[in-house]
Parts: C-alpha cells; sequence; structure tokens
C-alpha cells in the first residue's frame, strides 16, 4: 500500500528541491490502487501523460502551459479531491545548466530519448492524431541495433541522414502508439545509445472516413 500523502503536498516537496534554473522535470506516478490508473490518466490527460506499464510517465516544464508547474499543482488537486490517492517520483530533471536544445530538434545526444520523447508529446497540440518524426543517431555503426531495438516503431531508413522515420497515432491508423514509442525509447537508452528526437509533421483532429488513417506524400513517396 502507498502512503495516502496528497500528491499536491508532494508535489510540492519535490519543487522546493528543484535547482533555480530547473527547465523541466520527468515524474513518474503510481496510484495505491491497480485499477485507478486508468482514471488519473484521465484527469491528466490535458498534460499528455503516457503510460509506462503500472506507471504514468508526467513532464512538468517551468515555462508554463498545460504542462506547466500550476496546471501541474490544479490537476493533482484533483486527483486529492477524487481521493485517487497516488506517489510521484522524480526521475530525472533538465537545467538551464545543461547544454541547450537545437533549434530543430527535440533532444541532444545528451538528453535521454525518453526524455526527448515526452518533451516532444507536451510541444505537440493536444488534438493531435498522426505524427511523422526522425530518429537520428550519433554514428551509422549503431543503426543496426537500434533498428532492432525499435523494432515496434517501424523505423523506416531515411538516406538523407543517419537515422530513421516513423509515424506515431494517438488514437487509431498508421504508426505506432505514444506508449510503445517510448518503452522502444527506453530499451535504446538502457543501451547507453545516443541520439535526437526530431518533429517532422504533425496532423490534428482527423477524421477516419473508409481508412486506417491519414496517408502522407513526401517527396514522390507515401509515408
Amino acid at each position: 500500500m502507498l502512503t495516502a500523502v496528497k500528491l499536491v503536498d508532494q508535489w510540492q516537496a519535490l519543487e522546493r528541491r528543484f535547482p533555480e534554473t530547473w527547465e523541466s522535470v520527468s515524474l513518474r506516478l503510481t496510484t495505491e490502487q491497480p485499477d485507478e490508473l486508468s482514471e488519473a490518466a484521465r484527469i491528466l490527460g490535458p498534460m499528455n501523460v503516457g503510460r509506462v506499464g503500472p506507471e504514468l510517465a508526467v513532464t512538468v516544464r517551468r515555462a508554463g502551459g498545460q504542462a506547466g508547474p500550476e496546471a501541474a499543482r490544479r490537476l493533482f488537486a484533483r486527483l486529492d479531491a477524487a481521493r485517487v490517492w497516488c506517489r510521484l517520483e522524480q526521475v530525472a530533471i533538465a537545467s538551464a545548466d545543461a547544454l541547450p536544445l537545437r533549434e530543430e530538434s527535440v533532444g541532444t545526444p545528451t538528453v535521454p530519448l525518453v526524455e526527448a520523447w515526452d518533451h516532444l508529446l507536451a510541444e505537440v497540440p493536444l488534438d493531435w492524431s498522426d505524427l511523422l518524426c526522425a530518429l537520428d543517431l550519433d554514428s551509422s555503426a549503431l543503426l543496426p541495433r537500434t533498428a532492432l531495438l525499435t523494432a515496434p516503431i517501424n523505423p523506416t531508413r531515411s538516406p538523407d541522414r543517419v537515422g530513421f522515420t516513423f509515424r506515431c497515432a494517438q488514437r487509431a491508423g498508421y504508426g505506432v502508439s505514444p506508449g510503445m514509442a517510448r518503452r522502444s525509447f527506453e530499451r535504446v537508452d538502457a543501451e547507453g545509445i545516443l541520439g535526437t528526437i526530431e518533429l517532422l509533421r504533425v496532423v490534428c483532429d482527423t477524421d477516419h472516413a473508409y481508412t486506417q488513417g491519414a496517408v502522407w506524400y513526401v517527396g514522390g513517396k507515401v509515408l
């Protein structure tokens, strides 16, 4: 059983220990009752949380917005009010002291791919339905092993970059689910393989009519 300490209090205790230059923090949330995890995910939905086994992955960004500290505090209070008791743990924290992110990318080789993926999902519109992304690696020698570790995302070799492209679908259609993509990146991180994730295209609020998903033509090719 988890200690029934209010989630808001847990968050404030963590927040007090953050460095002054913190920019984002990756958290894991566990519910006292396993069958309440889906309800917790529903309440925290505006923050684009991801499910990782029996836990929820939550990223809070200091810059504010739908994944900012105030939004997190408000949604955590809703869980407390619903008596969905949870435990909050800090996984990683990024600060301004670290190397800055590339303008066109959501990560650098010093940022774990899981954290880069969480960051990407926190930045796209809430009603996104399909993403086209690129996974770039530090070395071409890492391509075969990474392709094996990320097989669930159906990586497609890109001739103009050292890496792959892949599609992600939030509800249904062509592409890996966000949670499965995250688990694939966890495997890559576990082996110390460095890389970056870049968002290439996003489609929002699609309505599938006689199709399994959006079809994109880029450079004369179907993606």
